[in-house]
């Protein structure tokens, strides 16, 4: 449960598999970016337990810094370091003690996967929207982490550079043993790339299942007006 002025959230419970896209999708308010947030340990909820790997995170210490060294949080708009596109893919490399050898054939492979290795001395805050979110996406998975997270990564592009980004994140479930959390306002995208899908609506869980089912045939009324349209959000 989280609340601010009034009560955002309040999840009794929810899991996440190892290996699995999840979409989180919902009305604006409705509480998605909060719930990325907890899960990512940077906002703290008011009562509950958080788990990861089947443990308790703990409150603070060493040990919850080792768990948050193991996720990673993508925004809509990219936050991308002063510095040349390679320098930003090999900063969490370098910091968790990679040697240059390793840093330097991750962000090799990274840059090839992106599609920019004509790029790599390109200074990051010269780059067009699509081409930062790409880093910005590299970046995050250069350390491979257990879970990423994607807070509508797609929003602000066009049409080409969204499929381009999807295509990226199909490959890194494929290559990589990661779970991926996405939120998205865009149900289309989470037909494509989910393999379950929550739908939260005033900071409740209102239906959470396989995608293919919940759009075929949705349970709840709410979810139904959502997917096609007929909720204002």
């Amino acid at each position: 449960m989280k609340s601010y002025d009034r009560e955002v959230l309040n999840i009794p419970a929810l899991a996440f598999e190892r290996g699995k896209i999840y979409g989180i999708i919902g009305p604006s308010g409705a509480g998605k970016t909060t719930l990325l947030r907890i899960i990512n340990l940077l906002t703290e909820p008011d009562r509950g337990t958080i788990c990861f790997d089947g443990r308790p995170v703990p409150p603070n210490g060493p040990a919850r810094l080792a768990l948050q060294r193991q996720m990673t949080l993508v925004f809509q708009k990219p936050l991308l370091f002063s510095t040349s596109v390679r320098e930003n893919i090999a900063y969490g490399l370098r910091t968790r003690g990679y040697s240059r050898a390793e840093i330097k054939e991750r962000v090799a492979a990274l840059l090839e996967q992106i599609g920019l290795p004509h790029m790599k001395e390109r200074h990051a805050r010269t780059l067009s929207g699509g081409e930062a979110q790409r880093v910005a996406l590299a970046r995050a998975v250069a350390f491979k982490p257990k879970l990423l997270l994607l807070d509508e990564p797609t929003a602000n592009l066009d049409p080409a550079n969204v499929e381009l980004m999807e295509k990226l994140i199909l490959q890194l479930k494929q290559s990589m043993e990661v779970t991926i959390i996405i939120v998205t306002h865009n149900i289309f995208q989470a037909r494509r790339l989910t393999d379950e899908t929550i739908f939260l609506y005033d900071g409740q869980v209102v239906e959470a299942g396989e995608t293919s089912k919940m759009f075929k045939a949705p349970l709840d009324a709410r979810t139904q007006a959502f997917i096609e349209g007929r909720m204002v959000y």
